[in-house]
């Protein structure tokens, strides 16, 4: 099976056509699975909708796409918004409430989840000629080789999967298409990309080949399948750039480690003590200006030190912003404490602060959070503070921060706590704790929250004014 490469369709639609170079070669390969991705912006959503319209002509012919969960198809932009740019131009009528696509000639495709382990098991005795994983990444190796059993089909088109992902170092993934990424570099090795190779499953363990004889003679009475990897940049996908030219700027203003990944195709990046802050990236000033915009942000811990253990800190980073958009360390301090002291580390540092300075608070999730958030809210009686779950993993809200500190956007006000709060910066994640790091996030998410609330206040005083003006 060779997929084409520009779609038959209607002569009164458009022309559907993949870009030249990776968009082009993955529609093309003949391999049993292809994955096509290595970067943001290379075009693989497109590619990935375009699959199905090959068969399209098909009476019996039926593909599944899926993503983790049925939000992400439903996203703006996801694959079932992108999906009303094609499908219709082929004459495919839409079915929202099944998330299905029906051509003419009675071919469909579908958009399904597989949100949990389990969920794979609703699709037993399901016969699917192709299987699209959009975020391959997202799926677990069990879900994927599980589903891979459904790819099946009685019909004239040979059964196939096709995938999409970024790069995750930590993902099966990596390890499924090693043999296509330089081990030194992380990035994909070009001569590779494209080129098909074979493999048997022989217990747990996938057995490689580069011909399908080699492995036939092998493993006699196993059927081999074969396997490519077609990488793509941003700069292979001229449609995008010419439509947003600024894309480019947004991943370079990302923090190195997801600049590295979603930039530059990066297989092997992983988060290490350095890369995410660097003290050379601030510069150190005695003075700050006027008029600053304060929030104090906060980690909290409850375990005094003993000499048997080591346990986390109570850490406050105190950050302003000033009306440009640059930001100032002001105050970092810490304490090893008992919950009862950690109350009066906090009032004693408000006080300190004064009542001009927001309290950025976390909240653990569960009821024991809610009434810890809620007591420590009381205990702060006076100040404005808000107590806010976390959302996502250490090293994504420090992401931010950390791509200010490196764009040269982050300040840092002399004292003598500089070296301790530079050296615990500059050994997260890896060190054993990161309270610095997690309060300092917790400051700096306090200014975007409230620069957010900030530009929607903005946009509702226009609404208003825009209303109560005369008309004519």
């Amino acid at each position: 099976m060779v997929a084409a490469e520009k779609v038959e369709q209607r002569p009164e639609a458009p022309e559907l056509t993949a870009q030249r170079g990776p968009q082009r070669a993955f529609l093309k390969v003949g391999s049993d699975i292809a994955i096509y991705g290595g970067a943001a912006g290379g075009g693989k959503t497109y590619a990935l909708l375009l699959q199905p319209l090959t068969h399209s002509d098909e009476s019996d012919f039926s593909a599944v796409f899926f993503r983790r969960t049925t939000v992400q198809i439903r996203n703006p932009g996801g694959l079932w918004d992108e999906s009303f740019n094609i499908y219709p131009r082929v004459g495919a009528e839409p079915f929202a409430g099944t998330l299905e696509w029906r051509f003419p000639s009675g071919a469909r495709v579908r958009f399904a989840h597989l949100e949990h382990e389990k969920t794979v098991l609703e699709w037993q005795g399901a016969q699917v000629p192709l299987i699209c994983f959009d975020e391959l990444t997202h799926f677990t190796a069990a879900q994927f080789w599980s589903m891979s059993a459904r790819n099946r089909s009685l019909g004239c088109v040979r059964p196939y999967i096709r995938a999409t992902c970024n790069p995750d170092a930590d993902s099966w993934v990596a390890e499924l298409i090693a043999w296509w990424i330089d081990p030194e570099s992380g990035l994909p090795i070009r001569d590779r990309a494209g080129k098909s190779r074979w493999f048997v499953r022989v217990g747990d363990r996938l057995e490689w080949a580069d011909s399908e004889a080699d492995l036939r003679r092998r493993h006699s009475g196993l059927e081999p399948r074969s396997l490519t990897f077609v990488p793509a940049l941003l700069k292979d996908n001229v449609a995008l750039t010419k439509a947003d030219p600024d894309y480019r700027a947004r991943l370079l203003a990302l923090p190195r480690v997801e600049r590295e990944r979603l930039l530059n195709g990066n297989w092997k990046i992983r988060p290490a003590a350095g890369l995410l802050f660097n003290r050379a990236w601030c510069q150190v000033v005695d003075a700050v200006p006027a008029g600053l915009a304060v929030k104090r942000g906060w980690d909290l811990a409850a375990t005094p030190k003993t000499e048997t253990n080591d346990p986390d800190w109570t850490s406050g980073v105190k950050l302003g912003r000033s009306a440009e958009g640059s930001y100032y360390v002001l105050d970092h301090r810490r304490l090893r404490a008992t919950p009862a002291g950690v109350e009066r580390f906090l009032a004693n540092t408000a006080a300190e602060d004064g009542d001009g300075v927001e309290i950025a608070l976390p909240q653990d999730p569960g009821q024991a959070g809610k009434s810890q958030a809620a007591a420590l809210v009381r205990a702060l009686e006076g100040f404005t503070v808000r107590a806010t779950p976390e959302s996502g993993d250490k090293v994504t809200r420090f992401g931010p921060f950390s791509a200010q500190a490196e764009a040269g956007n982050v300040y840092v006000l002399r004292a003598p706590w500089n070296e301790t709060w530079f050296a615990s910066l500059e050994a997260f994640p890896t060190a054993p704790h990161d309270d610095d790091a997690d309060a300092t996030s917790r400051a700096f998410g306090a200014h975007q929250t409230r620069m957010a609330s900030a530009g929607f206040l903005e946009m509702a005083r226009e609404d208003l004014a825009a209303n109560a003006a005369p008309a004519g």
